[in-house]
């Protein structure tokens, strides 16, 4: 089968089409021929070496990944061949998304969201599972509660802006003056331009913060919450020292990272369908352009996700 694979660590030239063994399903898994694939920053991380989950190269990228059943294996009952399916399988280990095929455990996958094409659907589970684990299993966002979303108008910014929405709550999300539109639409109350003011000055009492940034960002986000808010972040999950600060506030603080999860990849699409969350792709590329899809998501200017179409 095709595939983009690497042969060294590096920036995005050194990912490169090559014909690669199609991967055989095991127990309990499904073969899946992939339509399109997500691209998120962390496959530009490991790409570079900089986070080297994989090991050495060689290796196939990629997490997201949206296809149709092509194969089941015995233990299989949730699938039949030609099931349209959707997912984030196996991470932190090697799924291989950015291929004609992948295997998978299926119970790691889900039923494509119906009203959502392939290229849209392949866009929502690493950026969809990380808003939805992060404000509705930790942070049990809520109606009457107010959220700042940080980079509203990003990957995971637009998806949680709207599931926070979808919860009840007030959502206050930080963009780009060029964003601002677009994440109103979204379903923002408040859309404050980080780059024209602190946003620490314009902002406050708020219940959660879902920071997606890090850095000061994160640390000046303790300043906006309520006693007893939560700061939930995405970036600082192992920062010791932010931690101890927001205990000292008498403030709540989580770390996220996605985890596979078909319960959650179901509400999505229940979301989806429902009309309460829409997936933005602003670039599917062909998979022979994977170098230039790594481009354009180490830019951070990115509006939604981009993609790989197979």
């Amino acid at each position: 089968m095709l595939a983009v694979t690497q042969r060294t660590f590096g920036g995005p030239e050194v990912l490169e089409t090559a014909e690669v063994a199609r991967p055989r399903p095991l127990l309990n898994e499904v073969l899946v021929r992939v339509q399109a694939a997500g691209v998120n920053p962390l496959d530009s991380l490991v790409r570079s070496g900089s986070l080297p989950l994989l090991g050495q190269p060689p290796f196939v990228l990629g997490w997201d990944v949206c296809g149709v059943v092509a194969e089941v294996s015995p233990g299989v009952n949730r699938f039949a061949v030609g099931d349209q399916v959707y997912g984030m399988p196996l991470i932190p280990r090697a799924l291989g998304a950015y291929a004609e095929y992948i295997a998978a455990p299926s119970r790691q996958l889900a039923r494509k969201p119906a009203t959502l094409d392939h290229r849209q659907a392949a866009g929502l589970p690493m950026a969809g599972l990380t808003a939805w684990q992060a404000l509705v299993d930790v942070a049990k966002v809520g109606s009457g509660q107010r959220v700042l979303i940080h980079g509203g108008g990003g990957g995971v910014g637009h998806l949680a802006a709207q599931i926070a929405k979808a919860r009840g709550a007030e959502v206050v999300a930080t963009a780009s003056a060029a964003k601002h539109a677009f994440v109103r639409e979204l379903g923002a109350d408040e859309v404050v331009d980080y780059r024209a003011v602190d946003f620490a000055e314009v902002i406050e009492d708020v219940d959660v913060v879902l920071d997606g940034i890090g850095g000061d960002t994160a640390t000046r986000s303790l300043d906006v919450l309520r006693p007893g808010g939560v700061l939930v972040t995405i970036v600082e999950m192992t920062n010791a020292e932010l931690a101890t600060r927001a205990a000292q506030r008498g403030l709540g603080f989580a770390g996220v990272t996605a985890e596979p999860d078909q319960t959650g990849l179901t509400a999505l699409a229940d979301l989806v369908d429902s009309g309460r969350l829409r997936v933005h792709i602003q670039h599917a590329l062909p998979l022979a352009e994977a170098g230039k899809a790594h481009r354009l998501i180490e830019s951070g200017s990115t509006t939604g996700k981009v993609v790989l179409t197979v």
